[in-house]
């Protein structure tokens, strides 16, 4: 077993490469590229005070847990206890939930697209009750699909990723460059600053949301024990990983900001009018509903791939007593099925709110801002913990380590990602002046209220959890100051029943819980629910 272990270890350049799948996607290059040139300085940004910080301070948790179920909710818990460990993985899901509204929206858009006639697409993608009908025929789809099981979609998921984001992310950047270089009018001044005019507060607010197209990086995490020599190794596939995410995320806003003008960008319809501009120009036309069909069947296959992923965190959780009974069925497959249909009536509800928002655009933006808002709450309490943890349990064995001793470079690392993600969860709330949102008091109702809800509705949820909810069958296991005080009450014990042998026996035993170096403090299931879409 030692050596077929040592032959599936992954290679830096393998992992780098997983990562940047799990991460890329095209769907909001438009949200950047009416930045122009500073766009480029908002994703470096964003790569230095998040990007990085979530990759390593992921696997450094992922490590130390990695033989414990819980994910996120097991880092948090460890470190602030079960309230915000609930929390935290509450958020997580309900998170991925409102996602996919935004994403099916862009899909229904790259559907829409398909047709030959350009006048009868464009009004198509704007017509909200078709993009309704779509995104909603979409989701229940993958949702049934879900409840037969989902064991084959793992080979959807990987021709999706290809077909539908790094073919179409290289065929973008290339035709940008063969434009460029035949002469095409550039809509983009490259001479322009590439640091922002910071003084002029609307520059930074739509770019929030930048910070969610790093999303997702924490997936690695969990791979950091497959890689040799992880403590050197995973580091360069991190830093690789965000050099080619960076690179095709500003070459690629590059690309649609030099064939359409930052007046005409459009969230949900720019990426295909890119793509099309430059088809015409190579007098290629016939490649425009090609490219719309690669770009719905990504986004279509992402669903279906992660539409049951979030709940399996929550249902993991559930099932050890934090979620009543109801959210514990299952079908015969052992699929989480109520947690599906609950999770389908939502997205159904948020999907409605096209009714009263003034355009598909501003729909897609709204829900875009509450999904940053909501994960982002999680991500500071990763951060914030990881930092925490250093302290609560400081002898835990560490696999992989940010920093060979000391605190400090975890302080810097995590200190990093908590202050970059509180930046954005603030500028999250304002309402982004480039972008028609329609009413202010819609935008600010549905994220400040909408926000409120998903927070405070874990707590009522945990201050009303029963004995009953336990599922017997649940493996969950203790956190680290629950297995102390039960180690030291059997001592006790031992010492009273045994004599000074059994408490000799018994001290030794406490001493290892202590220090958290059991086998059962030592691990942890790092893996977040396969959640993260690849959402950018």
């Amino acid at each position: 077993m030692a050596n077929i272990k040592q032959t599936v270890k992954l290679g830096v350049f393998t992992l780098a490469i997983m990562n940047v799948t799990a991460v890329v996607s095209l769907r909001g290059l438009p949200a950047e590229a009416v930045y122009g040139m500073s766009s480029a300085f908002y994703y470096l940004f964003a790569a230095i005070v998040f990007l990085i910080p979530t990759s390593l301070v992921a696997a450094e948790l992922a490590a130390m847990f990695q033989d414990k179920q819980g994910g996120v909710f097991r880092w948090v818990g460890e470190a602030y206890g079960k309230k915000l460990g609930f929390l935290a993985i509450w958020v997580q899901w309900i998170e991925s939930t409102i996602w996919y509204p935004t994403v099916l929206t862009f899909g229904a858009v790259s559907i829409a697209f398909i047709g030959i006639n350009d006048v009868h697409d464009m009004s198509l993608a704007n017509n909200k009750y078709y993009t309704l009908v779509v995104v909603l025929v979409i989701y229940w789809l993958a949702t049934f699909i879900s409840l037969k099981g989902m064991s084959w979609v793992g080979k959807v998921a990987k021709v999706g990723g290809l077909v539908g984001t790094i073919i179409p992310a290289g065929l973008l950047i290339v035709l940008g460059i063969i434009y460029l270089a035949t002469g095409g009018h550039s809509n983009m001044d490259f001479h322009s600053s590439f640091f922002p005019d910071l003084t002029n507060f609307d520059n930074v607010v739509l770019a929030a949301s930048i910070f969610l197209f790093y999303a997702g990086m924490e997936m690695g995490g969990i791979h950091v024990k497959d890689v040799n020599n992880p403590s050197k190794n995973y580091p360069k596939a991190v830093f690789i990983g965000a050099l080619i995410t960076v690179l095709i995320f500003v070459l690629g806003t590059f690309a649609l900001g030099v064939i359409i003008p930052a007046k005409d960008i459009s969230l949900t319809q720019s990426l295909l009018v890119g793509f099309d501009n430059y088809f015409r120009y190579i007098h290629a036309s016939w490649l425009s509903p090609i490219i719309a069909i690669a770009l719905a069947f990504g986004v279509l296959a992402g669903v279906l791939t992660w539409v049951a992923g979030p709940s399996k965190g929550i249902f993991a959780v559930g099932k050890a007593g934090y979620m009543p009974p109801f959210f514990q069925k299952t079908n015969k497959l052992g699929v989480q099925k109520n947690i599906l249909f609950v999770q389908g009536g939502a997205v159904t509800i948020l999907s409605l709110l096209f009714v009263v928002m003034p355009s598909v655009q501003s729909f897609y933006q709204i829900l875009s801002q509450l999904t940053v808002v909501l994960y982002l709450i999680m991500y500071m309490l990763m951060f914030s913990g990881a930092i925490v943890l250093r302290y609560k349990m400081k002898k835990l064995n560490r696999p992989f380590r940010i920093g060979k001793g000391g605190n400090g470079l975890m302080w810097l690392v995590g200190g990093l990602g908590f202050c970059g993600s509180l930046l954005a969860f603030v500028l999250s709330f304002i309402p982004p002046s480039q972008i028609s949102t329609g009413s202010n008091t819609v935008w600010f109702s549905v994220l400040i209220i909408g926000a409120l809800i998903v927070v405070i509705a874990p707590f009522i949820i945990y201050a009303s959890k029963k004995p009953g909810w336990i599922d017997p069958n649940s493996t969950f296991e203790p956190f680290h100051w629950e297995e102390q005080p039960a180690v030291q009450v059997a001592g006790k014990t031992a010492t009273v029943t045994a004599g000074t042998s059994a408490s000799a026996t018994a001290s030794e035993s406490v001493a290892p819980a202590s220090t958290g170096n059991t086998p059962s403090a030592n691990g942890g299931n790092g893996s977040k629910a396969p959640n993260t879409p690849p959402k950018g």
